[in-house]
């Protein structure tokens, strides 16, 4: 099973972006994905942010962690 972890991005610079997932901030590449922006909402996995998503989808997801673990 692959897990992806939802992530808000903070700063995009050439293709990367520095992403804050629950407090924890990490550089991951963007290139994936078009349009990005700071305060986007992404699916990060190995460090290749893989899909944009909500803040419901980020909430939703970040609940269903705490309830696993």
């Amino acid at each position: 099973m692959c897990v992806g972890l939802p992530a808000r991005i903070v700063t995009m610079n050439q293709g990367m972006a520095l992403v804050d997932a629950g407090g924890a901030r990490r550089e991951v590449s963007a290139q994936l994905l078009d349009d990005l922006e700071p305060g986007d909402y992404v699916m990060v996995h190995a460090g290749i942010a893989i899909a944009k998503i909500t803040e419901e989808n980020s909430d939703e997801t970040d609940r269903m962690m705490e309830d696993l673990f």
